[in-house]
């Protein structure tokens, strides 16, 4: 898969949910590797805000990122709407602290995403693949989010208030195609008991009855209700039972759960890498949301790139014998087993190392370690294979070293240890000189790692 970015650029206009002012954002396409970004063009120097979790400041009913003295809020319907797009490079421009309420749901952004296109760029895509459960859980409040292994992103939300309305729902999204279309159109929703308090707290001036769902469940005399009304500058409304107050009646029975679902994937966005996984979240909300993405962003960055995955029972792109008849190495100097996965700009290779390798009987008799120069030669006959792959009749070339750079050994490599090697072109191939960046894993973790520079070389 390629990284994406918009085809042409859009732009949406409308109050700020608690601002109330009237503000306009307009999202462009961006180049290759660049992420989303938020710019405010109201500010002087028109600051930059990277969508990223470590930007996170506030997460009281909304998503805020703030960086400097630029603050962005309420991103997490446009968030959601560019990640179930598959959107990864985004510049959105925005004269205002909030990005507009508009209806309270994502379907605006989603029909102007669909509207404006979708185009691929060079780039691969940079995954971000579930290998083991993780978790993070707020014991107070019961929160948790969870995310299990699997081959593709789904998402289920449980919330459970204490509320004759509104108490148990559950929504499912169990393909990221379908957002659009079924979670993208519920809107954000508010208790008439909340919205006092949060007056109070300077939030929601641009709520009203057209962009939020808005629950009665707890007794109030009717001129309070008209109180509250005329604090937030909307209608009066005749009130005789528990119920919702909005203009426009449910889109579906458990749209509040739904919209939740909305806020988990704009927040979880902010890992700023497609994620494959299956989300479980109970009770979220904006805080726990931000300190799942933030623990995997804490991950992303403990480890340049995750190990390649590897699954011995399916059949490789290269087996031996095919790799046997495009390098000119043969024993005891073969150092690849097989190739596993290749793109335009990477390839991932595998080496089991056996107690029978040859260079264990002096490198060490008491205390077998496979030498480190032997897996940064490994690493360069499986970047070969990929330099091969760009030209015809491979057969006919071999590849040489010319440079190595920024070598680093990390952990011993022992009989047993299976080798995964993940090698990728650092620059375009010029002049049949290839510039490549390799990784050997051992499980999850890098053993080693290094960038080189190799020729390829018609043989006489």
């Amino acid at each position: 898969m390629k990284q994406q970015t918009l085809k042409s650029s859009f732009k949406v206009n409308g109050k700020g949910l608690h601002t109330g002012k009237i503000i306009t954002a307009e999202f462009l396409p961006a180049p290759d590797n660049h992420g989303v970004k938020f710019q405010r063009i109201d500010l002087e120097g028109e600051p930059i805000v990277e969508a990223v979790a470590e930007n996170v400041s506030s997460t009281v009913r909304g998503t805020v990122l703030t960086k400097g003295e630029a603050t962005v809020s309420t991103v997490e319907h446009a968030m959601a709407s560019l990640y179930a797009f598959g959107i990864d490079n985004c510049l959105v421009k925005i004269d205002g602290s909030e990005l507009p309420i508009l209806d309270g749901s994502a379907k605006v952004y989603c029909d102007k995403i669909i509207e404006s296109g979708i185009e691929n760029q060079k780039a691969d895509k940079d995954y971000y693949i579930v290998k083991q459960r993780t978790e993070v859980r707020d014991e107070t409040t019961g929160a948790s989010i969870t995310v299990l292994p699997d081959s593709e992103l789904s998402v289920d939300v449980m919330v459970d208030f204490e509320s004759p309305v509104l108490a148990n729902q559950f929504a499912v999204l169990p393909k990221i195609e379908d957002f659009a279309q079924e979670i993208a159109p519920s809107r954000t929703f508010v208790f008439v008991r909340e919205i006092e308090p949060l007056v109070k707290g300077n939030l929601i001036k641009g709520g009203d009855l057209d962009n939020a769902i808005v629950i009665y469940d707890s007794e109030l005399p009717q001129s309070e209700l008209d109180r509250l009304a005329d604090l937030m500058n909307v209608g009066h409304k005749n009130v005789t039972e528990f119920g919702f107050l909005q203009n426009q009646p449910l889109h579906n029975a458990n749209e509040p759960a739904r919209h939740k679902l909305i806020d988990v994937l704009g927040d979880i966005a902010l890992i700023g890498r497609p994620l494959k996984g299956k989300v479980i979240a109970i009770k979220p909300g904006h805080a726990i949301n931000t300190l799942f993405a933030k623990k995997i962003r804490r991950e992303i960055k403990r480890q340049d790139i995750q190990a390649p995955v590897y699954n011995p029972n399916i059949e490789p792109l290269m087996d031996n014998n095919r790799i046997r008849e495009l390098l000119p190495h043969r024993y005891p100097m073969l150092l690849v087993d097989k190739i596993i996965e290749k793109g335009d700009n990477y390839i991932v290779g595998v080496k089991n190392i056996t107690a029978n390798e040859p260079f264990f009987q002096g490198h060490f008799p008491q205390e077998p370690v496979m030498p480190g120069v032997l897996q940064i030669e490994a690493m360069a006959q499986t970047g070969g294979l990929l330099v091969l792959s760009t030209v015809d009749e491979p057969e006919r070339y071999s590849t040489y070293f010319m440079k190595i750079d920024n070598v680093k050994f990390r952990q011993k490599v022992v009989p047993g240890d299976t080798l995964i090697f993940h090698l990728s072109f650092m620059t375009e191939l010029r002049r049949g000189c290839a510039v490549m960046k390799g990784y050997a894993f051992v499980g999850e973790k890098i053993v080693s790692e290094c960038e080189f520079m190799a020729q390829i070389i018609k043989n006489k």
